[in-house]
């Protein structure tokens, strides 16, 4: 049986980081965490949601100094959001619509959660290939033990 809520497909809890935090500090945050995102929040508001893929593709391809970078300048400003409580039909819909992989979740103005491509795929069509990735373990940092993340 599939999920018919939000609530029961996201990922709860949010890794956020200022919208003045450099490039690396997210990236240093994503891999402590084992993300690909972050919310960039100015205090308990959502300004944006910045990717691995935002870094690689908007400034280390470009040769900007991720040092010196705000995650403001480089995330998707004023993302399209979801509610807890909203279908998760709703949330596909959302994805399609925006070409986005990843929602915010957000209930009474505060980031509860995250909903990924993954997370859908993980509850519609459990046996699917994105399913399978979206569970797997990630892959041991260049240099660890085999089975050590860094």
């Amino acid at each position: 049986m599939t999920a018919a809520l939000v609530r029961d497909v996201m990922t709860p809890g949010v890794v956020a980081v200022r919208p003045d935090a450099s490039l690396v500090e997210a990236a240093r945050l994503m891999r402590s965490q084992d993300i690909g995102d972050v919310v960039v929040a100015d205090g308990q508001e959502v300004v944006g949601v910045l990717t691995d893929r935002d870094i690689t593709i908007r400034a280390v391809a470009d040769g900007t100094d991720p040092s010196t970078v705000s995650a403001r300048s480089m995330c998707t400003p004023d993302p399209v959001t979801v509610a807890p409580g909203d279908p998760v039909t709703q949330a596909a819909a959302l994805m399609r619509a925006h070409a986005v992989r990843r929602l915010p979740v957000v209930e009474d103005g505060l980031p509860v959660g995250m909903v990924s491509l993954g997370d859908l795929a993980a509850d519609r069509d459990p046996g699917s290939a994105l399913a399978d990735i979206s569970r797997a373990e990630p892959d041991p940092e260049p240099g660890a033990a085999p089975g050590e993340l860094r």
